[in-house]
């Protein structure tokens, strides 16, 4: 991995570039990620980088897709670049070389910390970024989208959280048969609305796609967000509801009674940067309904997630003719939407039909509750 990184920078800047002292980040599970210092180079390098490699038997499109993101943040102007900078990359080695952003402090602590305070002022910055990088992106598609073709036409239309969606939809009655609940005409269309928010919807804008805490670090320069895999362009109001739902689990007890008032800074936030390009998110109610909608489908599709694996290790749900594969084996665990406690899939749902009261949608609040209930029964009784 090392020498990969080596290779791939000599080869860009004409002479040997030597790396030592390779630290171990972690990763997602299915890539490995390293942080090296920089002991040669002909350039002027940061000190430190930081290598990414995917395995060989990763979906090379999948790659592709990630490469393309950070070429496309890259290019933004300093001030309105989400995360790290992309120094190099082998394709064929499926190696990235980035920036490295320091140690700083992860959203993570920030949210279990015992200081009110300090977490909400966290929470608003994390909307803050959200809403900046928004805000430099509209109208970035047709760029982005140049850059997926560049390295794979397949991976243009690749997009993993769209598709375990549209998979969770289908088998929604199935799903909610077996907990017996019912699926109105309105949620129905609610799920469905949602979901044509990956390809359509009013705000689109770049998502890194995976943004919730994990993927958070502040540093001096602020909110940065450190994965970009499966980035794409969607609407900004599925960033914002995903941040709302997968920050609830990561509070710590002193900050659970403020979860509502953290929900509200962190949109609040997010709209204060986005509402001179879309100032129809000024109005509350307007906001509120978008917010939840997007909501309403994390919800499902983390509940979605939480059923049985298949002989693969991939989330699963069938119906009456043929098993339905959610996600292919191996990625839910990557993402911070997932989560193995069936306590935090009941929480989501209790938060998301309390949301829902807040913003005078009895069909949303009348499902939810439902659901929450019968998952409490059957996950926790």
């Amino acid at each position: 991995m090392v020498r990969a990184a080596e290779a791939v920078l000599s080869h860009r800047a004409g002479a040997a570039v030597s790396l030592a002292d390779p630290e171990d980040l972690g990763g997602s599970g299915r890539t490995s990620v390293i942080r090296a210092r920089v002991v040669r180079n002909p350039l002027s390098m940061d000190r430190t980088l930081v290598i990414k490699a995917l395995p060989e038997d990763e979906d090379p499109h999948a790659f592709h897709r990630e490469l393309a993101s950070y070429k496309y943040a890259t290019a933004l102007p300093t001030e309105s670049r989400p995360g790290p900078q992309l120094i190099a990359s082998d394709p064929e080695a499926r190696v990235l070389v980035l920036s490295d952003l320091g140690h700083g402090r992860s959203m993570t602590a920030l949210l279990s910390g015992p200081d009110i305070t300090e977490t909400s002022h966290a929470v608003s910055a994390w909307g803050q970024a959200l809403g900046r990088m928004h805000a430099a992106t509209v109208g970035g598609d047709a760029d982005f989208r140049a850059l997926l073709r560049l390295g794979s036409v397949a991976a243009d239309g690749m997009d993993i959280l769209r598709e375990s969606a549209e998979r969770s939809i289908d088998g929604a009655p199935s799903v909610l048969a077996d907990l017996g609940v019912e699926l109105t005409d309105p949620v129905a269309d609610a799920l469905r609305a949602a979901c044509g928010l990956f390809t359509d919807g009013e705000h689109r804008a770049f998502s890194p796609s995976d943004v919730g805490p994990e993927n958070i670090l502040l540093n001096d320069v602020g909110v940065r967000f450190m994965d970009y895999e499966w980035g794409g362009f969607r609407d900004a109001t599925l960033d914002v509801a995903y941040a709302v739902v997968t920050f609830g689990a990561r509070l710590s007890t002193a900050n659970i009674a403020h979860r509502v008032d953290l929900e509200v800074a962190l949109v609040d936030a997010w709209r204060s940067e986005v509402y001179p390009i879309w100032p129809i998110l000024g109005h509350d109610r307007d906001l509120g309904r978008k917010v939840l909608i997007a909501r309403l489908l994390w919800v499902w599709l983390s509940t979605v997630w939480m059923l049985p694996a298949d002989g693969d290790g991939a989330g699963q749900f069938a119906d009456d003719s043929e098993t339905v594969v959610a996600v292919p084996a191996g990625y839910t665990h990557d993402w911070a939407l997932h989560t193995n406690d069936p306590r935090v899939i009941v929480s989501r749902w209790s938060d998301l039909a309390a949301a829902a009261v807040r913003a005078s949608n009895t069909d949303i609040a009348d499902f939810a509750t439902s659901v929450g209930i019968a998952l409490q029964r059957d996950w926790l009784s």
